[in-house]
């Protein structure tokens, strides 16, 4: 899911940015993030450059398609 440094960084970013910087409130803070973002659908950067690389080919691939379609019906047109 998210990377559990980041997570832990940002909760000490926020703790200490609350005054009575404790461990108790870096905690509370960092299990209140773990809460939110356990509740986004979130994807990790690899699984979205995994995703947009699929994408990326899956273009590739239609784009192909559509100039081989175009010249068989070229073909065809000035065949009749």
């Amino acid at each position: 899911m998210i990377n559990q440094a980041f997570i832990e960084g940002l909760a000490e970013q926020l703790g200490q940015m609350v005054s009575g910087q404790t461990g108790s409130t870096q905690a509370q803070v960092k299990q209140m993030l773990q809460s939110a973002f356990s509740r986004l659908d979130l994807v990790t950067r690899e699984e979205f450059d995994a995703q947009k690389a699929v994408l990326q080919r899956t273009r590739e691939k239609v784009d192909a398609l559509e100039a081989q379609l175009a010249a068989m019906q070229a073909s065809d047109s000035s065949n009749s």
